[in-house]
């Protein structure tokens, strides 16, 4: 089935055209990886909606991606129960174990590093959420048997050699 196909048989569920927009993108979303604007387009062209509209739900939600992600998009909450419990000191180990800045995609593809601003799940700060799933009560050794885990799924395992990085106050 093409992605119009999906789209399509998606938006029937709805009464408005513009109600379909977001299970629309992340129909895209799995087809193309991400949605640069070109992909967006033909999501409003599908639904025969304003572009606009396509392009604000597209860049407000976290859960869509605009640019290529790794295959692991690390999404660290910063909000404040999440920092007064330690993710700003999570957020330098994750930069120099993973050897990149927030934001960025390892070279090899298989994590991209971000921040978030609230996760909703501030009883198991501080909190990650990896594709769909949360990660909850993180430390050091949490996000290093984590990422072991991630890595293995690809077939890369490999250790972390972290005993010269710590985070402050670690």
């Amino acid at each position: 089935m093409t992605m119009r196909e999906k789209i399509e048989e998606a938006a029937v569920r709805y009464p408005d055209r513009r109600s379909a927009i977001m299970p629309a993108l992340l129909i895209a979303q799995r087809e193309h990886g991400h949605l640069p604007g070109p992909v967006l387009e033909e999501v409003a062209d599908i639904l025969g909606v304003e572009r606009i509209w396509v392009y604000e739900l597209a860049t407000f939600y976290t859960h869509f991606h605009t640019e290529p992600v790794g295959m692991f998009h690390l999404q660290l909450c910063d909000n404040v129960s999440c920092m007064l419990c330690g993710s700003e000191n999570l957020l330098t180990y994750l930069e120099a174990v993973l050897g990149i800045k927030k934001g960025d995609t390892t070279p090899d593809g298989l994590f991209t590093l971000s921040t978030v601003e609230c996760l909703g799940a501030c009883e198991m700060a501080p909190t990650m959420q990896v594709g769909d799933d949360y990660h909850g009560n993180l430390d050091i050794a949490r996000i290093d048997a984590l990422l072991n885990r991630l890595r293995a799924v690809e077939g890369r395992a490999a250790s972390i050699e972290h005993a010269s990085v710590r985070p402050p106050g670690a």
